[in-house]
């Protein structure tokens, strides 16, 4: 069995949340979608870009109901976050041509969540190779924009 080791995310999973206040619900709640990175907002959900990206285009779907399972969130909220994966997929698919797309949640906190009560999906792209000797050896990534430019990139192919 192989094992992919990802330490340099150790500083975000374990500060997550410290802050006191729920991530999501705060984003949610704000008018300011620029500032919040924001992309896209349904009737049920909205779609965030993630601020410790594995990849750019690294975009999440939260509910604007804070509920911590699948089966504690209303139908129709699931049913909605599906689309907007679909959605989110034909959007990074368009604007970053990847070899692939991770799709995936983690639910609770010993499952990886580094917002364990917040139920969300990530969406990112992938290419072959983009674990590279930066990421392994020297627990770095780079990535090639700034999380503004992705924002604008991704919120023109979403509102498309």
């Amino acid at each position: 069995m192989d094992r992919l080791w990802t330490p340099w995310r150790y500083r975000y999973v374990s500060t997550a949340g410290s802050k006191g206040g729920c991530i999501f619900c705060e984003a949610a709640a704000s008018s300011d979608d620029r500032g919040n990175y924001v992309v896209l907002r349904a009737e049920r959900n909205f779609a965030i870009l993630n601020l410790y990206p594995y990849t750019s285009g690294h975009l999440m779907i939260a509910p604007y109901e804070h509920v911590a399972t699948l089966a504690g969130a209303h139908p129709a909220t699931l049913e909605e976050m599906m689309r907007l994966t679909a959605r989110a997929e034909q959007a990074l698919r368009q604007v970053y041509r990847p070899d692939g797309i991770n799709i995936g949640m983690n639910l609770g906190e010993a499952a990886g969540a580094g917002v364990p009560g917040h139920i969300h999906m990530h969406v990112l792209p992938r290419w072959t190779g983009d674990a590279s000797f930066m990421t392994t050896i020297a627990e770095t990534r780079v990535l090639p924009e700034t999380l503004d430019t992705t924002y604008e990139r991704l919120k023109a192919a979403l509102s498309a």
